[in-house]
């Protein structure tokens, strides 16, 4: 890796993020910030995050291979590059299949995708690659400089690394509500888990995979279900939760900060000095 992402970041939607909030978030000390939701290819948010900060990364989570052609982003990503040289990690992924009538053959589509992006001169180094089973993982390994998971836990982390090998960047996200209350925090949670995602076959096979029954996948989740994949409770429970990914072998944990709709930085900075951020 030559983006230093550090061991803590945020991960947001595209239409939740400014470049002032990136300089908050860069002043209470994570290392990156993830922009979510399918990022358009000409990655100007990313480039005015850049310019308004000094030192914090930014990447992408991610930009989806069925809307943007590789050629397109790659240009974005060399100009970024060119700019702000190690501070832009560009994630890319293939999405879903009940987003897109064209979605076929999704593995042959993302190495179609990551040869086209080595055509343009885009480095391993410098891209990850969303994965959660273990033939896309593997070729987070073999063709990016590694995997951002989403909608994980610790213990597909832990299966993640074994797969991935050591030395192959592990940035899994995970979600975060701040309140003691359990069923107030499911109840921020849970929405955000349901839908789209207990509707979408690639998070409920991954699921599966891990353990999880269908009864646990109904209803919009089990109450156990939406704890282990949404962290809630004090500060101090939340950095705890997020750092069982570190000891799972993750390089780097995201946090999104539920509700989307809501100012993050109330409970951003909280998290950070329970994580000693600074």
């Amino acid at each position: 890796m030559t983006v230093e992402l550090g061991r803590y970041g945020i991960w947001r939607s595209a239409a939740g993020l400014t470049p002032e909030l990136a300089t908050e978030v860069e002043a209470l000390g994570y290392g990156a910030i993830w922009i979510g939701g399918s990022p358009p290819g000409d990655l100007a948010l990313a480039e005015s995050m850049l310019a308004a900060t000094q030192r914090i990364a930014v990447a992408t989570g991610i930009v989806n291979m069925w809307t943007t052609p590789a050629e397109e982003v790659a240009a974005s990503y060399h100009r970024i590059e060119a700019a702000y040289p190690g501070r832009f990690l560009l994630g890319v992924g293939i999405g879903h299949p009940e987003a897109t009538s064209e979605y076929r053959k999704p593995y042959d589509t993302i190495v179609d995708y990551l040869d086209r992006l080595d055509a343009a001169k885009v480095p391993l180094e410098g891209r990850a690659l969303a994965a959660l089973g273990p033939k896309v993982l593997r070729l987070a390994a073999e063709r990016t400089a590694g995997a951002h998971p989403y909608l994980t836990t610790p213990e597909h982390t832990r299966e993640a690394r074994a797969i991935l090998g050591e030395g192959v960047l592990l940035a899994p996200e995970h979600k975060v509500v701040l309140d003691t209350d359990p069923e107030r925090a499911r109840a921020v949670g849970r929405p955000v888990v349901a839908k789209p995602y207990l509707g979408l076959r690639n998070y409920t096979s991954n699921l599966k995979r891990l353990g999880w029954s269908d009864e646990d996948l109904a209803d919009g989740g089990s109450d156990r279900l939406i704890d282990a994949l949404v962290a809630h409770g004090d500060a101090a429970a939340v950095a705890a939760r997020l750092t069982e990914h570190l000891d799972a072998g993750a390089d780097h944990v995201c946090a999104q900060v539920l509700p989307n709709d809501e100012d993050p930085l109330p409970a951003l900075r909280q998290l950070a000095e329970a994580l000693d951020l600074r």
